[in-house]
């Protein structure tokens, strides 16, 4: 097993192109100078930039009303709207506008003007603080503002005590390992625990950014919620099973599974998204990753009598959902959750869940979603375990975890739910059904 600090510094970062920005002191076109052309910002700049673009698509509802109540785009007819919102974002809200130039003298020059307006909406709403300024479903609650930056050790390339001392030598404290919720609540500042449920599993602070790491670059560790682990954790395959990732992509389930299955064993991945599976192909390669067939297909499409997946024994489904429990879900990416959304999502998922169902030398399957509405969940359950009739059945997982499924049918206790209230994570869903009796015929 190497250790994390010998691998090699020469990686590159992915980090494709960025327009031209404000943030970070980037140059920024003179106006009237037409578009802005592409660059990729420095390295120290992509933090600041990305955060500078989220804020502003957060806040846009708030910042049009500022524009219109204080006429900044009938005073300056030349300015683009989207500009306006960077500019008086970042001007108001942010660090007080890194550029230079005329923009900023632009701005500056309705910073009264602007000043005032906003004070008159904070009047308005009977409001001090900006962020009460958002709507109840742009605002971030207490409670996802406290999900921790979770780290998930990568076993197939160093192990747990190693990438501790790693993080000891960078200066961070580590605190052992967690006795409760309340201590990872507490985390603060350059320190560090062990989690209380899953022992691969560090937690930083929620604001600690690892994305420079040399441990994240050379795939030492890897980057994912702690409610996104449960589902190979759950499924817990032997070293040497063969196993099917049904919906693959991005990859870090799929990890994980190769991780538990210390490599050795096969894996068999799908995704129908053909950049869906470049992506994974790299984050797998990145990862050490061996033993894995990845295909771009619809899982949908692949014949359980194919004796290429006769011995396929543990099934990991992680299907396509609203993605209701996702906290941090970029701005305008707010899950569709309409009725005829759910239910064709339902749809969906109770036939690739049967389908998964269907291959015959299955003992384990772990259904999971990043949702949280119960026709996603529990109701996809039951349904499917209904169709099957004795042939398998929901297992008891996990009891210590606190949260569980909703009592939306006898046996739905069994079922796990993660939130970032109880649990500090994504809001999550996870299933793990068995098989009761050796050859159950598919359903009619």
């Amino acid at each position: 097993m190497s250790s994390p600090w010998s691998c090699r510094k020469n990686h590159r970062s992915a980090r494709g192109v960025y327009p031209l920005s404000l943030a970070g002191g980037l140059w920024a076109p003179e106006p009237g100078a037409g578009p802005p052309a592409l660059i990729a910002p420095a390295p120290q700049h992509v933090r600041r930039l990305y955060a500078l673009v989220s804020e502003t698509l957060r806040y846009a509802s708030v910042l049009e009303k500022l524009l219109d109540g204080a006429a900044l785009l009938q005073a300056e007819k030349k300015l683009a709207p989207q500009l306006a919102k960077v500019l008086v974002y970042d001007l108001l809200f942010g660090k007080g506008l890194k550029c230079g130039g005329r923009w900023k003298a632009l701005a500056r020059r309705h910073r009264a003007r602007l000043e005032a307006e906003l004070a008159r909406m904070k009047v308005r709403h009977r409001v001090s603080r900006n962020e009460d300024l958002l709507a109840p479903e742009k605002a971030v609650s207490a409670a996802a503002s406290q999900v921790p930056r979770y780290v998930r050790v990568n076993t197939l390339k160093t192990c747990v005590d190693d990438v501790i001392d790693f993080f000891k030598r960078q200066g961070y404290a580590y605190l052992g390992k967690a006795a409760s919720v309340e201590e990872l609540k507490a985390l603060s500042g350059k320190k560090f625990l062990l989690d209380l449920h899953l022992p691969e599993l560090l937690v930083f602070p929620s604001q600690t950014d690892l994305h420079d790491n040399l441990l994240y670059t050379s795939g030492h560790i890897i980057l994912q919620d702690k409610a996104s682990c449960l589902p190979a954790f759950l499924l817990g395959p032997v070293a040497g099973s063969h196993v099917i990732d049904a919906c693959a992509a991005p990859g870090n389930k799929t990890s994980h599974l190769a991780a538990i299955l210390k490599n050795k064993g096969q894996i068999f991945a799908f995704d129908v998204d053909p950049k869906r599976v470049a992506t994974m192909n790299t984050l797998l390669t990145r990862a050490g990753v061996t033993g894995c067939q990845l295909a771009q297909q619809d899982f949908l499409t692949v014949d359980p009598r194919d004796p290429k997946y006769s011995r396929v024994t543990h099934i990991l489904l992680d299907p396509s959902c609203s993605g209701s429990g996702m906290v941090t879900r970029g701005p305008g990416e707010e899950a569709a959750s309409s009725a005829e959304r759910l239910q064709a999502l339902a749809g969906f998922q109770r036939r690739v869940l049967s389908h998964a169902l269907s291959f015959p030398a299955l003992q384990r399957l772990v259904y999971s979603t990043c949702s949280l509405h119960q026709e996603e969940n529990e109701d996809v359950v039951q349904a499917v375990l209904q169709e099957w009739g004795s042939a398998f059945r929901l297992v008891p997982a996990f009891p210590s975890w606190p949260c569980r499924g909703l009592t939306a049918f006898s046996g739905s206790e069994n079922c796990l739910r993660a939130s970032p209230a109880e649990t500090l994570t994504h809001g999550f869903f996870v299933a793990v059904l068995e098989r009761c009796k050796e050859g159950a015929a598919a359903p009619r």
